[in-house]
């Protein structure tokens, strides 16, 4: 073997290794990857049964139930436009209540019902999960805005 011959193999070699080592970190990178979503946005369809992704809102009051003797407690979360059910089988965060932010990472299953895998709770009262701040704000500004569309251009305000 010639030492230009050689000097290809190696090249092709490391190429290929470079190449082998670029598709295995993005298929990782793939599989981590973990997308936030809100009620209102589960409830437009945007997520499949079994996609694994964060579920972030309000955890709406008079929906925390425990069954008693277990760990398994279910409530519901929602973003003030639409609610979806969640179901966990862990210790809750010591600042978890209803009323507070919350985001949860697991799954949603053939029911509609999103099971977590792992619930995180707001740690003070001025914190609030920056995605579930931004998706709160743009709920509230939403009916505002339909209300103004639905007046009309010509619709006069109060004198």
């Amino acid at each position: 073997m010639t030492p230009r011959r050689r000097r290809l193999y190696w090249v092709l070699a490391i190429l290929l290794g470079v190449g082998l080592a670029g598709t295995l970190a993005l298929r990782a990178f793939q599989q981590n990857v973990m997308f936030y979503f809100d009620p209102s946005r589960i409830a437009a369809g945007e997520v499949k049964p079994g996609q694994r992704f964060r579920l972030g809102g309000m955890v709406e009051q008079g929906s925390l139930k425990r069954t008693p003797g277990s760990l398994d407690v279910s409530f519901v979360v929602t973003d003030f436009r639409h609610s979806v059910p969640v179901h966990y089988d862990k210790v809750l965060p010591d600042l978890f209540r209803e009323g507070a932010g919350v985001v949860a990472h697991g799954r949603l299953d053939a029911r509609g019902v999103f099971v977590a895998d792992e619930v995180l709770a707001k740690h003070d009262e001025k914190y609030m999960p920056p995605e579930v701040a931004r998706s709160l704000k743009q709920a509230a500004a939403q009916p505002a805005a339909g209300a103004a569309a639905t007046a009309g251009p010509g619709a006069q305000g109060p004198r």
